[in-house]
């Protein structure tokens, strides 16, 4: 009766007697969600230009922030060693396209998947061979103070981080609605040979995509890398991109913050509530509970496209 108690009437009663408390506690983890979205955000664009989920993306978050904080350890300014690394992941895209994907053109899309598995492996065993295993701190300059509004605290590093990834959303979601290239990535998405057939230029198109969301792990490594420091468990964030994909559907970039969003305020809100009765363990499995419910009511997501069965 006392567990019972614990979760049904407990976490409520303390929400209800400490409002500005439960507020706070919303927020950190709305703040949180963002973070997970910026992983979700390179799978979003992978999979929008290929219809492929994309292993490697953790794998590329971890790869970006190993070469950025390295050039930095080795004595780069900041802003050079942003630069060098972001012309690295360009030549990362050109280099799996040329070495990879050239050569899958229009195969089925397991081939591509166990593709980017290989992608994955190799990255992770070259980054540490460049850059070795250790766990490197990241210090950037980003804000570390909090703000207090009434008696809720806000962490200033957060709500830079949401800012970034706002910013990243608005112009990603531009980008494919209102230019060339955009509208080209959703064709080659439908289908690569008909793309080829009214003369879009595949190779062209998947290096820009791929050189995109290797620009999108950059800023997620180091906004995680400033956090938790740039270390190989980096690569295990894309766990977490998982469930934010399932509810925000994985063609959408909206719907990789909305759903990063309900993942971070329900995991915090679990931690904080109900973590105590379960013995502090509820937080690892809520985002994956939540998420396999979520499919039997809309498995394409909240804003995916509609899945059509075929007969």
């Amino acid at each position: 009766m006392e567990f019972l108690y614990s979760i049904f009437v407990t976490p409520f009663v303390e929400m209800w007697t400490a409002p500005e408390f439960l507020a706070e506690v919303i927020l950190g983890g709305l703040m949180s969600g963002i973070m997970y979205s910026l992983v979700a955000l390179g799978f979003v664009l992978i999979f929008k230009a290929s219809g492929v989920f994309n292993f490697a993306q953790g794998v590329m978050v971890l790869f970006a922030a190993l070469n950025f904080v390295g050039l930095i350890d080795a004595g780069l300014p900041i802003v050079v060693a942003l630069i060098a690394t972001i012309l690295i992941m360009v030549a990362l895209a050109f280099a799996i396209e040329r070495v990879v994907l050239r050569n899958l053109v229009n195969q089925e899309h397991i081939i591509l998947f166990m593709a980017t598995i290989g992608i994955a492996y190799f990255l992770e065993g070259l980054g540490e061979m460049i850059w070795g295993g250790d766990v490197r701190p990241l210090n950037i300059g980003l804000p570390d103070d909090v703000w207090f509004v009434g008696d809720i605290l806000i962490q200033q590093s957060e709500v830079f981080a949401a800012a970034v990834a706002g910013s990243l959303v608005i112009a990603l979601s531009l980008f494919f609605q209102y230019t060339r290239t955009g509208r080209a990535l959703r064709a080659v998405a439908d289908d690569h040979q008909a793309a080829l057939s009214v003369g879009i230029p595949l190779n062209h198109i998947w290096i820009v995509v791929w050189a995109v969301a290797g620009l999108v792990a950059l800023v997620a490594g180091i906004m995680w890398g400033s956090k938790l420091g740039v270390q190989f468990s980096l690569s295990t964030i894309a766990l977490k991109a998982l469930p934010v994909l399932i509810l925000g559907g994985f063609t959408s970039i909206p719907g990789a913050i909305i759903g990063g969003l309900i993942i971070g305020a329900g995991e915090k809100v679990a931690e904080v509530f109900w973590g105590a009765a379960y013995g502090g363990a509820i937080e690892e499995w809520f985002a994956y509970v939540l998420a396999l419910i979520f499919l039997f009511f809309r498995p394409q997501g909240l804003f995916g496209e509609k899945i059509i069965e075929r007969v």
